[in-house]
């Protein structure tokens, strides 16, 4: 099972902030593969999806995910949806409200095992829902180019303490 690497999204994920990934065990299956460049890709995935989220930017949201039946999305108080078709109908649906949304990520950790990498992270959102924090789950695969596809993302809201 992989273990999980995380830093402060204010510092760089530099080798100078973190002991490189390749002396982990966990990433042993990745042979041949440099394992500081694999997760450095997967955190390049997770962030293009929120920036496709900020801009509201339904081709780019499109170019993060898988479109196949097995993707499953879950926004913080709706039934999850299953299917690239429903999942996109609901970025649709969104990024149609002319409010936009930022996010500030915190306590952000990736993991990789093999095709399968996921990354946990607090969405702080800025805005009209200043102060509301969503925890998220967001699950890839590496697609048939080598590069990193959305196959599930979980948002569930964070009660005030």
């Amino acid at each position: 099972m992989g273990r999980h690497l995380g830093w402060p999204p204010h510092r760089p994920a530099s080798h100078a902030h973190r002991r490189s990934l390749a002396a982990w065990p966990c990433f042993a299956s990745l042979t041949g593969i440099d394992a500081d460049a694999e997760l450095e890709s997967v955190l390049a995935a997770n962030a293009a999806f929120y920036d496709a989220f900020e801009a509201a930017d339904l081709d780019a949201m499109s170019d993060c995910w898988e479109h196949s039946e097995r993707v499953v999305c879950t926004h913080p108080g709706w039934p999850s949806l299953y299917g690239w078709s429903k999942v996109a109908g609901s970025y649709y649906a969104i990024f149609s409200n002319p409010t936009r949304q930022q996010l500030i990520l915190t306590e952000v950790h990736a993991s990789c095992n093999g095709d399968t990498a996921w990354v946990c992270a607090d969405e702080n959102l800025l805005g009209p829902s200043m102060g509301h924090t969503v925890s998220a789950l967001n699950v890839f695969v590496r697609g048939a180019d080598g590069g990193w596809k959305m196959v599930a993302h979980h948002g569930s809201g964070v009660a005030a303490r």
